[in-house]
């Protein structure tokens, strides 16, 4: 006999309902052996044979879970698990299989696998939510987003703008998986269809382990602005010049680079979660002997507040005007890349904060400061993240690592968020039945 999702949501949910822990590990292990390499780490590139063939397992997973499979233009997998009310929008989880080249088992895959999980649990227990629940396996995260921007409607329609010298044509590359690229705007979905996008994520940093493994509380997914910096002097002998009469473009980075580590470490007024970052550099002629002559940097800076983004990048402005002047050199600021800033939706956050709070699970509420499908899907609905912690903050890794106990825990977490808020969202069809009990 099916049971609604309101009456195995009744009482203590610690003791009325849970997730197969056990399986849900295995089920980790049995994808993280696809694409193993001898380090210990994975490699799962996106459109890869290894991609396709753990697709295809979770895909034998979701049917045996009692979910209907698809695979939209976008090659994203989505598996449905039907509510009570068929035309209600969905809600939604899932996340990622592809893997950059030296992988762990858990970037990804576990929210993948947890979504599974968790819709196993409800077919297995009879419960039919009055909402469908979707697990999504969205495409090609780690390089181009195409999956979530395809069904956020945000996807290049260029084919030429995904080209990569690694990787094949994105037409070849999305119809191996199952995808159609002429096909591609048919992927795009709303709030007519989606109620709400819940992920479930390891950390990838070192914050939850840090405050003794709480469970993560996310309160958005930081803005992103990446920046080339060129500093132009003069290249000349190393020997014969003067340290009075030199133009060294280096001396001006290494200065900028402080002021950048300094911007990035300011608290108050609003500072303390911001991030800023030179993470590539590339000088020139970059000869022993030869006074370096110009230079090439990125600089990533990252924040939740736009606001505090502006504020970062007018005061490094200014900082670099005057360490072009100091060093005889000129500076230059090019923007390459500019994501905004996502914060989760209220009703989401308090429901996992009140899910935790049944299951007796400590929070930490904290920002997520990588990009994840969930920041463009939330361009189309409601959306919501929960971290489980990383230990030693480590990812994209082969000595990425959460305890099973975390990934558990957070497993379970999803299962009632997904139940408590298959009570927030009214269903059309439930809507018009109040309506007519209400005139009776």
């Amino acid at each position: 006999m099916l049971r609604t999702a309101a009456s195995a949501a009744t009482g203590s949910i610690a003791n009325t309902l849970a997730i197969n822990g056990d399986r849900l590990m295995q089920m980790m292990t049995d994808v993280g052996a696809i694409g193993a390499l001898p380090n210990g780490g994975v490699r799962r590139l996106a459109f890869s044979p290894e991609d396709r063939q753990a697709r295809q397992l979770v895909q034998s997973w979701m049917e045996t879970a009692g979910m209907t499979v698809t695979i939209d233009a976008a090659a994203n997998i989505i598996g449905r698990y039907e509510g009570r009310f068929p035309h209600a929008p969905a809600l939604a989880t899932g996340s990622h299989l592809d893997t950059v080249p030296n992988a762990g088992i858990y970037d990804g895959t576990y929210g993948v696998l947890a979504g599974v999980e968790v819709a196993r649990t409800l077919y297995e227990q009879g419960i039919r939510p009055d909402h469908p629940i979707e697990v999504i396996v969205f495409a090609d995260e780690e390089r181009t987003m195409i999956g979530s921007k395809a069904m956020a409607g945000k996807a290049s329609l260029e084919p030429n703008f995904y080209d990569h010298p690694h990787y094949e044509p994105i037409e070849m590359g999305l119809s191996f998986i199952g995808g159609n690229w002429s096909q591609l705007p048919s992927a795009r979905r709303d709030t007519d269809g989606l109620a709400a996008f819940v992920e479930l994520h390891v950390e990838q940093g070192p914050v939850l382990e840090a405050a003794d493994n709480p469970m993560g509380l996310v309160t958005g997914i930081v803005g992103q602005r990446r920046y080339l910096i060129t500093i132009d002097g003069s290249a000349s002998h190393a020997g014969t010049t003067p340290m009075p009469m030199r133009q060294d473009a280096l001396v001006a980075a290494s200065e900028i680079i402080l002021a950048v580590n300094r911007i990035g470490n300011k608290t108050g007024d609003g500072y303390g979660d911001q991030v800023a970052t030179v993470g590539a550099m590339k000088l020139s002629p970059n000869v022993a002997n030869t006074i370096p002559g110009r230079v090439e940097m990125t600089l990533d800076i990252r924040d939740l507040s736009n606001q505090r983004l502006d504020a970062m990048i007018s005061e490094l402005e200014e900082v670099m005007g005057a360490i072009a002047t100091q060093t005889h050199t000129q500076i230059s600021l090019k923007p390459q890349l500019r994501n905004e800033p996502v914060p989760v939706n209220s009703h989401i956050y308090n429901a996992i904060a009140q899910v935790c709070d049944q299951l007796q699970l400590p929070v930490q509420p904290l920002p997520s400061r990588a990009s994840h499908d969930a920041q463009i899907i939330a361009s189309i609905t409601d959306m919501g993240m929960i971290f489980v912690p990383s230990q030693d903050g480590i990812s994209h890794s082969e000595t990425e690592y959460t305890t099973p106990e975390h990934c558990i825990q957070g497993a379970n977490i999803l299962l009632h968020t997904l139940l408590k808020l298959d009570q927030h969202y009214r269903c059309p069809e439930e809507v018009t039945a109040l309506k007519k009990k209400s005139k009776v």
